[in-house]
């Protein structure tokens, strides 16, 4: 019994080990417990070896041993007790290097005699003699396992996470049979009793202790090797069943078939056929048991591709930033049974810092919190369940918050750890169970995903901002140009009303000075001597000038309000120039300016408002003759073609600079030569001459080079 009992204690340490090893070899906490392990599989072996023989020589040596895996597995439980769950040392470095040497001094004593000096033997169980330095041995025990279970129990009342609470309950249960239970019956009861029968029974305690690991690696997981232990619980349902089914069908057809001994051809198609169908429901077993080993130790299983097709298709779904978030919040609560997510996105020029679904259980100045304080840790996926004792973070900080499982931070680029966009914020998974390591490395991936999303998003949300800033601007600008604008139109419509009340006042006089100054120039008042004559002249120009202005302005004001009047007749331009040209002719000869008109004998009438006609012909030859200089040359011609008529007039005068030609014929625009040589100008004659034009169908003409002259005129196809 007490063989059966280590072997199959020993075959399930073996095999506890492994699983730890194998998962992380490079975890502290792994580590050391593969030592206590290794320790408490050399201890049963030699407990099993101390009752076996029987020889004193033998049994001193063995006992020996004994002691020496006891302090092994002592200080392992000390160590593993002070850096349980982290990966790394928890303990200072100068305690720890003066643990690690006199648990060394201890365990060489314990293979000297100063512990055990001999063994007596009689018909009862041995009697070992103890020796001086037993004291010593009994200390580093009390020290070792008394701290050991002091660390778990303050560990066990300051944990808030469950599922760390749940851990550490489940190993102070386990090491309690271990190093309370074992080290009572075998160093208190047996010697006491006399008695080898609770040595036989430590065996039983470490095979509880191996269960109780291993429920705690399944439902807890422990060490983070549940994944290996499903597995291989798969592998090996499939081979038992293989070999079950192959045993069955080989042993049952023989016994049927095969009634002598030999391998007959029967016998040899019974392998065949076992084979063949072994062969072909490998595939279909392996699957049944896979979906088994799923069903109990991965009950919150997911797809990860189909997780990964979902969250793309949400992410592309929308460009809004919270829209956006919010649909791969929904994506990560189907698939991975969540009990809650947030984001917490990092203020922006436009938008402080903001979060972004919710927890359970945890306020927004709570996640606000655990973002802070993790700003500095360079993981990228930080799982609080496992690591939430490690020195690299600040635990104190978010050790509180027990419903958040997972930060992940959202940097721009894979290499950029401070420059984080926010942080992704996972909560427990409702089944209870951690977070596996699939899990973890899917979260890398979807990381850099949200990333370029959440980044693509701020970048919209930017532009969306600097076009609502934009269209505010444009707005307020709009409102403002609109208020200037009825203003000016007020403005201009009073100026109008001026204009046209002006005009129509001033126009009754002028009209009576110009008509008595041509009644004196007619002789009606009697003769006049040259030099009066030339006066009055002069006084009738000045006196048409502004009959003429006036005009202008009537004309300008009607155009203004809608007023402005074609009033068609048959009109023949040769008189319309020839009266122009004799009215105009006198202001040329004054500054010795050769003016050519060649009236044509035959002209084609034409419908045209002749009183405004008058004015446009005024206009250009009055032009002409203020900017030519004296002894210029102006030539005035009106000619006619199978479809048009053309009027033009000729000068050598100071001409129009290229760059200005296009702003000629706009309202009060003078170019600037024209503004030296003639201050007194108003620039609406051109204006007026081709609105005048246009209106009745014609075209204006114009050509000019500065220095040289320029040409003015208009064209009327023939009606």
């Amino acid at each position: 019994m007490l063989a059966g009992s280590i072997i199959i204690t020993s075959l399930s340490q073996v095999l506890l080990l492994l699983f730890v090893l194998r998962q992380s070899r490079k975890n502290l906490t792994n580590m050391l417990f593969g030592a206590i392990g290794a320790a408490s599989l050399a201890w049963a072996l030699s407990s099993y070896l101390s009752i076996v023989f029987i020889e004193s020589d033998s049994i001193i040596f063995i006992v020996r041993i004994i002691l020496f895996c006891v302090v092994l597995q002592n200080a392992a439980f000390y160590l593993f007790a002070h850096t349980f769950p982290c990966s790394k040392w928890q303990l200072a470095k100068k305690k720890r290097i003066i643990y690690f040497l006199l648990s060394l001094v201890v365990a060489l004593l314990t293979l000297s005699p100063f512990v055990f000096t001999s063994v007596e033997r009689s018909d009862g169980p041995a009697i070992t003699n103890v020796g001086p330095a037993m004291a010593l041995f009994v200390v580093h025990a009390l020290y070792s396992i008394t701290s050991g279970f002091h660390t778990l129990i303050v560990k066990y009342r300051t944990a808030t996470r469950a599922i760390v609470r749940a851990q550490l309950r489940t190993l102070l249960v386990a090491s309690f049979l271990v190093w309370v239970v074992v080290p009572f019956t075998n160093f208190a009861i047996t010697p006491l009793l006399k008695t080898t029968f609770f040595i036989e029974l430590s065996p039983v305690y470490t095979f509880l202790f191996n269960c109780i690991i291993a429920y705690s690696i399944v439902a807890q997981r422990l060490f983070g090797v549940r994944i290996i232990i499903a597995r291989s619980f798969a592998y090996v349902l499939t081979i038992a069943t293989f070999v079950g089914i192959y045993v069955s069908i080989v042993f049952g057809l023989l016994a049927i078939f095969a009634k002598r001994e030999g391998l007959s051809a029967g016998v040899q198609a019974i392998y065949v056929l076992a084979a063949l169908l072994l062969a072909f429901s490998f595939a279909r077993l392996k699957l049944f048991f896979d979906k088994l080993s799923n069903r109990i130790f991965f009950r919150d299983a997911y797809s990860p591709q189909v997780l990964l097709n979902d969250l793309n298709e949400a992410l592309v779904a929308k460009k809004q930033l919270r829209p956006l978030l919010k649909g791969s919040l929904n994506v990560l609560a189907k698939h991975i049974q969540i009990s809650g997510a947030c984001y917490v996105v990092n203020k922006t020029e436009q938008h402080p810092r903001r979060i972004i679904g919710e927890i359970p259980n945890v306020s927004d100045s709570d996640v606000s919190d655990i973002a802070a304080k993790l700003v500095n840790v360079q993981e990228k996926v930080i799982n609080l369940n496992l690591w939430g004792h490690d020195e690299e973070l600040p635990v104190d900080t978010v050790s509180s918050k027990e419903h958040v499982a997972i930060v992940v931070k959202l940097s721009p680029s894979v290499r950029d750890t401070k420059g984080t966009l926010g942080y992704l914020l996972l909560g427990q998974k409702r089944s209870g169970q951690l977070y596996s390591v699939a899990d973890m490395q899917l979260l890398e991936i979807i990381a850099s995903e949200l990333a370029i999303a959440i980044e693509n998003a701020l970048r919209y949300e930017q532009i969306e901002g600097f076009n609502a800033v934009l269209q505010s601007r444009v707005d307020t600008a709009t409102r403002k140009l609109r208020a200037s604008n009825e203003k000016l139109r007020k403005l201009d419509e009073t100026k109008d009303e001026f204009i046209s009340m002006a005009s129509h006042q001033l126009r009754t006089p002028l009209t009576s000075v110009k008509g008595y100054l041509s009644m004196i120039l007619e002789g009606d008042a009697g003769p006049l001597k040259p030099q009066q004559e030339q006066l009055i002249k002069l006084s009738y120009l000045s006196s048409q000038r502004m009959v003429n202005l006036i005009a202008d302005l009537l004309n300008l004001s009607r155009l203004s309000t809608g007023k402005f009047v074609i009033e068609s007749g048959p009109t023949d331009l040769r008189v319309v120039v020839d009266q122009e040209v004799a009215q105009l002719r006198e202001s040329a000869k004054a500054k010795n300016i050769t003016f050519i008109w060649d009236m044509p004998k035959v002209f084609h009438i034409l419908p045209l408002d002749e009183g405004k006609m008058h004015q446009v012909v005024m206009n250009f030859i009055d032009n002409a003759i203020h900017y030519t200089p004296e002894g210029g040359t102006i030539t005035v011609a009106l000619n006619e073609t199978e479809k048009i008529v053309e009027f033009s007039v000729r000068d050598t005068g100071i001409g129009v600079p290229r760059k200005l030609q296009r702003h000629l014929f706009t309202k009060f625009y003078r170019a600037d030569n024209a503004r030296r040589m003639r201050p007194d100008g108003t620039g609406l004659g051109l204006y007026m001459a081709k609105k005048v034009v246009v209106a009745q169908g014609g075209a204006v003409i114009f050509e000019s080079v500065e220095g040289k002259g320029s040409m003015f005129g208009f064209r009327f196809p023939k009606k």
